[in-house]
């Protein structure tokens, strides 16, 4: 129960629908759609192109998506992966024979197509109850008339606006700076591509104008790419992988999506005791530090397009012996050594309707304003996922002609007693599969309800150290420091998250994270 007299947020109770999101336009827009008769899927599409204006550095619609969907009246979860492939000539000899290293971060050698608009299309027409035209309706509208830049969005605004290059600065920044609070964002450009969307649908974004707007300024920019391979981006319907842990089944999308290293991590974690532990004490950080690194060296050696090993690196085997590496009194060095012999920014959407369909949505550009880049003619943001390839000869997420990067969006998904009980989503970047396995333990080890268990501190272990939110007191810190962590306060918010209770009882209880300027909203 939560503690009254300290701030917090108190769960969304409702019985017809809710909406769990990062901006509360886009929350407003998805249970409008609800109300007009729309189900799930027509409102979190509605209100997640939504966001694409209203957290333009977050997300938009040059960027991709991963999806599962729970339909009406059964409980079989159907995944779409929604990520765009590396144009066709992109050669990583040809890169290393540039002297590169390493994927490029930004610039158009980092872009990859755009798949999320594809995927929007074909859900609708496959899924949707409302026309696309309906749909898209309300994102058009606020790209039009313009949105006041939210409190988090203004701190991640400037603080991401260096990445801006040429033409992305005339459609991103005002009078050459990056919006303050309250100050209105449009986006007319983009207005016009989704009326065009609307009409067409994905040949008014794939063929014509806009496709040719999006070519020519990628080649413009040094970029392989072609009409070709956007006229032959094509999304995907996938089978989610899982694990149970404590009794809940945990639902992933598939590679090349980096769900399964949170199904990783719950399975080392399941071999320690945390329910003992304090929450928020460092025994239960420490180990949940040294299950990501293990996890995470996992992901590095297997995520790719085609992960050839995916059931090595989801066996009960690989988790039990990555769990005996673990020192409950040490923090370990080199994960990468210590497994040898065993291996041999996004905005998420969730929505449940009157009917219980329920949709976890996650759509991103990855990095804040992806490349940097946007097309010339309609503002079009580039996406940077590129990044994540690696040049590594021979390595399986080896950047290549047609292939998809290892992403790190993940929506998810749990399930009890054959039952789907709740979407929910973690944002973050990398630290989404950790984001993943802290709400579930959050929940089945510590009780704790979804919005408390989105509200507790966070801690991240990264190449640099430990971030750990000012949300942990004093002597957990130095307590972990004692334990060999190389402990950092955390320059931001870790990650942000939304969820959606689907209780046998009828009642949906929806959480939305205060890191983020969103809310649930329900009828």
């Amino acid at each position: 129960m939560r503690d009254f007299q300290r701030p917090g947020r108190s769960p969304v109770l409702a019985t017809n629908g809710i909406c769990a999101t990062s901006h509360p336009l886009a929350a407003k827009v998805a249970v409008d759609v609800l109300q007009a008769g729309g189900n799930a899927l027509d409102a979190a599409l509605a209100g997640a192109v939504l966001l694409g204006i209203c957290e333009p550095q977050m997300t938009g619609i040059g960027g991709d998506c991963f999806a599962l969907i729970k339909l009406p009246g059964q409980e079989d979860v159907i995944g779409f992966n929604g990520s765009g492939r590396a144009p066709a000539a992109l050669s990583a000899d040809a890169l290393r024979a540039r002297g590169l290293t390493e994927m490029p971060l930004h610039g158009v050698d980092a872009v990859t197509l755009p798949g999320a608009m594809d995927a929007f299309c074909r859900l609708n027409a496959d899924h949707g109850r409302l026309s696309l035209a309906e749909v898209l309706a309300p994102a058009i509208h606020y790209a039009e008339e313009g949105v006041p830049v939210a409190p988090r969005v203004a701190r991640d605004w400037a603080e991401d606006a260096s990445v801006l290059q040429g033409d992305a600065r005339r459609f991103y920044l005002l009078d050459g700076q990056a919006p303050r609070v309250g100050q209105i964002f449009r986006a007319p450009g983009q207005a016009e591509v989704l009326r065009r969307v609307a009409r067409a649908g994905r040949a008014g974004f794939y063929e014509g104008e806009v496709a040719e707007d999006l070519v020519a300024s990628l080649r413009a920019l040094g970029g392989c790419h072609s009409l070709d391979d956007l006229a032959s981006t094509q999304g995907s319907y996938t089978a989610p992988i899982a694990t149970t842990y404590r009794g809940v089944d945990l639902l992933e999308h598939p590679p090349n999506g980096q769900g399964a290293t949170a199904l990783l991590m719950l399975k080392i974690l399941s071999h320690f005791d945390l329910a003992s532990l304090d929450p928020f004490g460092a025994p239960r950080a420490h180990l949940e530090a040294e299950a990501a690194k293990l996890a995470y060296d996992a992901r590095n050696r297997f995520i790719a397009d085609r992960a050839a090993r995916l059931d090595h690196m989801l066996s009960d085997q690989t988790a039990a012996q990555l769990a005996a590496l673990i020192d409950p009194r040490r923090a370990m060095d080199n994960p990468t050594r210590l497994s040898e012999a065993v291996h041999k920014d996004t905005v998420y959407i969730t929505v449940v309707d009157r009917d219980r369909m329920a949709v976890s949505l996650i759509y991103s550009i990855f990095w804040g304003f992806g490349s940097g880049l946007a097309s010339a003619r309609f503002g079009i943001n580039f996406q940077n996922r590129g990044a994540g390839f690696t040049l590594q000869p021979g390595h399986p997420n080896e950047a290549g002609g047609g292939k998809r990067p290892m992403h790190t969006i993940i929506p998810g998904m749990l399930a009890e007693g054959g039952r789907v009980t709740m979407p929910f989503g973690v944002m973050g970047g990398a630290y989404q599969p950790c984001g993943h396995a802290r709400f579930v333990t959050n929940l089945r080890d510590f009780g704790l309800d979804p919005q408390a268990a989105i509200d507790a501190p966070r801690c991240f272990t990264t190449v640099e150290g430990l971030r750990i939110e000012r949300g942990y007191a004093p002597e957990t810190v130095a307590a972990l420091a004692d334990l060999g962590h190389q402990v950092l306060e955390a320059d931001e918010p870790i990650g942000g998250a939304q969820a959606i209770h689907m209780h046998d009882t009828g009642v949906l209880e929806g959480a939305s994270d205060p890191r983020k300027d969103g809310c649930a909203l329900g009828y």
